[in-house]
């Protein structure tokens, strides 16, 4: 056979197959506990902050199911395209963006990219000024939810736009 015989293989991405398995129902208690874990992790946080917390750290996991929910959660509850689009460069976009904004987007970052090195005092201090201390115990929480769905839905490959 020569080559111009067969087409040359392609070597196959994330996107082109479905989820490699559905943890929902393969591990149902753990699911519903994420479940309640993240309910209890927004409580009484503005709901504009968790879906910019929950976007900015699924960027950064590169959890293309977590982006496309997120984005999409936040259209339905007002949020603009512009921030959404500037989101991934919210320090370059300071004027579409409040300053508690900015600290928690900081933090998200920090507490999201736990290789860089510990989450630096001065992001801690920073978002500290922006919150009360339960609020930022919240803001923490949220931050950790979404990493632990970034890394269910990464891990698990579940595919956007799909339940």
């Amino acid at each position: 056979m020569t080559t111009t015989d067969k087409t040359p293989e392609t070597p196959q991405s994330a996107h082109d197959h479905g989820p490699r398995m559905r943890l929902a129902n393969l591990a149902p208690e753990f699911y519903k506990a994420m479940v309640g874990l993240d309910a209890a992790a927004s409580k009484g946080l503005d709901p504009t902050l968790v879906d910019l917390i929950k976007i900015r750290a699924s960027q950064i996991n590169h959890c293309a199911f977590c982006v496309h929910m997120h984005t999409r959660d936040a259209r339905k509850v007002g949020e603009t395209e512009e921030r959404i689009n500037l989101l991934s460069a919210w320090e370059e976009a300071s004027g579409f963006f409040t300053e508690k904004e900015r600290a928690a987007l900081a933090l998200t970052e920090a507490v999201t990219v736990l290789t860089d090195g510990f989450v630096p005092d001065e992001v801690y201090q920073r978002a500290a000024a922006h919150f009360e201390e339960a609020e930022l115990a919240q803001v923490i929480a949220a931050i950790i939810a979404i990493n632990a769905w970034n890394r269910i839905g990464v891990s698990t490959r579940m595919v956007p736009g799909k339940a």
